[in-house]
């Protein structure tokens, strides 16, 4: 059995990811999260399936307890306290002992994104992008097997289809959907050994602009 966590486990993209991992009888995953009401009941009722209630930050206790034992951490996290967030889960994972981590952030927190499209990333995310870029840094700087995912702007076309670069590179396209990300984080999560020490952009081909074509 392949032992995942998924830390902000009722966010859209990581919804999306258990819908997919559910799939998998060779998986168990454990859900963090602070309104597990909104994970869906099939994914919540699920024998394979456990479900703790808890903050990274507020219930660190809790936090390290339910790490202990899992083969990846999964971290799908939001908020203004992202850089205390990802320390937290850092400190968590040191002690629990466990090393393989993905953590989804934005594109944008390395200065990565050229032109009028940059300009309307950093206006329309402001503080969030900062935070974002906090909790990565957190992360990055650790000793853990990390992969950093930089999604574009979210899009719910029904369809997976995507494009990746690497840190130090510069950003393509404007947009992605969340069924691409969720099919490439849970492609990751299964096959965990790869994509390690990387921070990786995500976005659909062919969407190059000066902002998302549903804005």
């Amino acid at each position: 059995m392949k032992k995942i966590i998924i830390l902000g486990a009722s966010g859209s993209i990581a919804t999306l990811v258990e819908k997919i991992l559910i799939d998998n009888n060779e998986v168990e995953m454990t859900l963090l999260a602070r309104h597990p009401e909104r994970i869906a009941d099939d994914i919540r009722n699920d024998s394979r399936v456990k479900i703790v209630v808890g903050d990274v930050v507020k219930d660190y206790g809790t936090l390290v307890q339910a790490i202990k034992g899992q083969d990846v951490v999964y971290a799908n996290l939001y908020g203004a306290n992202l850089g205390k967030q990802g320390q937290s889960v850092v400190k968590a994972m040191n002690e629990a002992k466990v090393k393989r981590i993905v953590w989804i952030s934005a594109n944008g927190i390395y200065g990565e994104v050229p032109g009028k499209y940059g300009q309307w990333n950093q206006m329309m995310l402001g503080d969030t992008l900062t935070a974002y870029a906090a909790g990565a840094k957190a992360v990055e700087q650790s000793k853990l097997d990390y992969t950093i995912i930089r999604p574009a702007w979210f899009s719910d076309e029904d369809t997976i289809s995507y494009e990746l670069t690497q840190k130090g590179q510069q950003f393509k396209g404007t947009e992605v959907s969340r069924i691409s990300v969720a099919s490439y984080i849970s492609s990751l999560l299964l096959d965990s050994d790869q994509v390690i020490k990387q921070s990786i952009g995500i976005n659909k081909p062919n969407t190059d602009g000066s902002k998302p074509s549903f804005y």
